[in-house]
């Protein structure tokens, strides 16, 4: 193929796969030598320029006892890079005109009106600013399996804070909030409206809620290393709160109850080609193929900045736009109309509209940050080093 530079033609289980075009050799280059070195276990690297794939690689090992290579149909939980394909779902019903994100939650789900809620809109919780970041009830990971009690407790309790005020990341709430609003419009699950809308129309391996027969081709999470604070880290009672309940497991994501829930903030399964297929119809302004899925406008939704300042639960300075990350301090980006998300352990996706490209990265060595991974970083910035 003209123009692609393909990785060393080994056929040594757990090389790296695929091909990459030539000018992005560096992404490949780095890829290679981070699977070489150890410091990914195994995982996929993809990016669409104009909705062209021009990066599309894989390799390493699918498994923690290196039995298993990764191959070109691996998935793998991706964690809170779910949250992108949930936006996506919001972003395509409000351009169809069946979601209007200044709205009230409550003219769609009555429900949740109690509480001092009924003023609540949409666009907070896409921005994270509706002050639900967590349960105020005890959780058990297993509850996070029943939709009806997930949403229900939600819909009962009385925010953190005052909605708008600030931003405070809801880490696992988002989905479910999102995902009852989708329900209500739709009369579908976040998981099949995703699937039949998006994911089946657009040949993209991404699921919320997995089915069996996917089973054998998910790759294992390693779990990161264990959390080693500075001296003077003292977490907040919200930040303990999203951190304790429920505890996340990683282990959970290797069992069957885990992988067929729909927890639409944190158990999407993917790869970074079927992240960065999905993304490009957001690069390309509503176009994927030969296909208009939205309009322009509608996907530059997205862009339009929510809240900007120091986020009540992870302490630190976030931008928000309709549900996704907006550049800043979290991850620097060349072109300001870059939006962006990543999940726990160091998958992301970004598109860059100004760019009309979408990157993605899936790995299964997980670190601990809960922000944009440094393995991540130094792959976006050869490839905006090679734009």
């Amino acid at each position: 193929m003209p123009g692609v530079v393909s990785p060393a033609t080994s056929e040594r289980a757990g090389a790296i796969q695929g091909f990459a075009e030539e000018r992005f050799a560096k992404v490949r280059d780095l890829f290679a030598a981070s699977v070489a070195s150890g410091e990914d276990l195994g995982g996929s690297v993809a990016i669409t320029v104009d909705g062209e794939m021009v990066v599309d690689l894989w390799g390493g090992w699918a498994d923690e006892a290196r039995t298993l290579p990764w191959q070109a149909d691996t998935i793998a939980n991706v964690y809170s890079t779910t949250k992108t394909m949930v936006s996506l779902a919001a972003l395509l019903l409000a351009d169809r005109s069946d979601l209007d994100f200044a709205a009230p939650v409550a003219r769609y789900w009555p429900e949740f009106a109690a509480n001092g809620k009924a003023a609540i809109t949409v666009s907070q919780v896409l921005a994270h600013t509706s002050g639900l970041s967590g349960w105020k009830e005890p959780m058990a990971l297993m509850d996070l399996y029943d939709w009806d009690k997930a949403t229900s407790l939600l819909a009962a309790q009385a925010p953190f804070w005052k909605p708008g005020s600030a931003s405070g990341y809801h880490g696992v709430t988002q989905g479910y909030l999102v995902g009852e609003v989708v329900r209500r419009i739709t009369g579908q699950t976040l998981g099949t409206f995703f699937r039949q809308e998006m994911a089946m129309p657009f040949d993209a391996d991404f699921h919320i809620g997995l089915g069996a027969q996917h089973d054998a081709r998910v790759a294992e999470l390693i779990p990161p290393p264990p959390f080693a604070p500075a001296a003077d880290f003292v977490p907040n009672e919200l930040m303990m709160n999203i951190a304790l309940n429920p505890t996340l497991d990683p282990l959970a994501t290797r069992t069957r109850a885990w992988r067929a829930a729909e927890i639409p903030a944190a158990n999407g399964h993917g790869n970074a080609r079927s992240i960065a297929r999905l993304h490009a119809i957001l690069a390309n302004g509503g176009i994927a193929g030969d296909r208009r899925l939205m309009s322009e406008a509608g996907c530059r939704k997205a862009l339009e900045q929510q809240i900007d300042g120091i986020d009540l639960v992870m302490s630190t300075p976030l931008r928000f736009g309709l549900g996704f990350g907006l550049p800043g301090p979290a991850l620097p980006a060349p072109n300001a109309d870059t939006i962006f998300w990543c999940g726990w352990g160091g998958s992301i996706g970004v598109v860059d509209m100004t760019a009309r490209t979408s990157f993605a990265y899936v790995p299964n060595r997980m670190t601990m940050g809960m922000l944009v991974d440094a393995r991540a970083l130094a792959l976006l910035q050869a490839m905006w080093g090679a734009s």
